[in-house]
């Protein structure tokens, strides 16, 4: 606890705060450790940063991206942000974790969790930084070769990788505002409205990856991938959006493999990392082997910029207000 008091010690808004007056709860993390904060009737998240994030975090970007949806209405209040060492603290949502399988059982979910991603991607180009999953992938095995981790398995799929890295840049589509890690435990649902919070891996990407993304983490099947995608264009969806899709979900359990081989390197304690990587590896390579790959490169290849994500819907009104934090788990 001397690392949550140091830390409040910094933020002005709690300064002179009596530590005995505070409650204090950890909540559940990957990467950060992160704390429930209540002062009176006030509710915070603290978030401290996990081992080494620096090395792939941009947090000045995540600072800005944070107060932009925060500010729409999507996400939570940015109450102090140390952007040298990633220290965070904001308002919390309460709300239910929408982390595990009720997120996946709830009917609405697939098309609940396109409107939120939807109102991102119609912001504009607002935020500060680029993620490019090529350009990350390259970046986690740097970081990998200097903690001496094998990469073997990850070599065994770049051919694979080397399509679908020429499919997508052959039909490239207008970059929006991405928040790029929407797994369930990144809503929170206050029965009302969704809200979208962690803003780390967040920069301007293809709109795809966001709902590629979301599919692989809730583990949606065919059905559900057709709800978000549909309520996502309002509708009308172009074949092309399937394929693309279906590219981005492979590259994601890809991705975050590398990222699992990274926090079992440093010895985080949060998850197993070592079965986590094996099954997200394990499950890319399927998809990569199925007989519909081809025919999705080729689809994805052949695409152009008139059948873009933003193109394909409206813009989602902004919601008013900026509700805050969270109780679930933060990456």
């Amino acid at each position: 606890m001397d690392r949550v008091y140091a830390a409040l010690a910094r933020i002005q808004l709690l300064e002179g705060v009596c530590s005995e007056a505070l409650t204090i709860e950890r909540l559940g993390s990957l990467t950060n450790a992160s704390y429930k904060i209540i002062n009176n009737s006030e509710a915070y998240v603290l978030r401290l940063p996990g081992k080494d994030t620096c090395d792939y975090i941009d947090r000045e970007a995540e600072e800005h991206n944070a107060r932009i949806t925060a500010a729409a209405g999507v996400s939570a209040e940015v109450l102090y942000f140390d952007t040298k060492d990633g220290t965070m603290l904001s308002r919390f949502i309460e709300g239910a974790c929408t982390n595990g399988n009720g997120f996946i059982r709830a009917s609405l979910a697939p098309a609940r969790a396109a409107r939120v991603l939807r109102q991102v991607h119609s912001f504009g180009p607002v935020f500060k930084s680029r993620f490019n999953v090529f350009s990350m992938m390259d970046n986690y095995l740097g970081i990998l070769r200097k903690l001496g981790m094998p990469r073997e398995a990850y070599y065994e799929v770049t051919q694979e990788v080397a399509q679908m890295r020429r499919a997508l840049e052959a039909s490239p589509v207008p970059l929006a505002p991405c928040h790029n890690d929407p797994w369930p435990g990144n809503f929170v649902d206050t029965g009302r409205d969704l809200y979208l919070i962690d803003w780390e891996f967040s920069g301007m990407n293809d709109p795809m990856w966001d709902l590629g993304d979301l599919s692989v983490e809730a583990g949606f099947g065919p059905e559900q991938d057709r709800m978000m995608l549909e309520t996502y264009c309002n509708g009308n969806v172009p074949p092309v959006l399937y394929s693309r899709l279906t590219l981005y979900k492979v590259m994601s359990d890809l991705l975050w493999a590398l990222w699992g081989l990274i926090q079992d390197a440093n010895g985080n304690q949060a998850d197993d990392f070592q079965a986590y990587t094996l099954r997200r590896l394990e499950r890319c390579k399927t998809q990569m082997g199925s007989t519909g790959f081809g025919r999705h490169l080729a689809n994805v290849y052949a695409g152009n910029r008139s059948l873009a994500p933003r193109a394909c819907c409206q813009a989602h009104p902004k919601r008013k207000g900026s509700l805050t934090t969270r109780n679930g788990k933060l990456r």
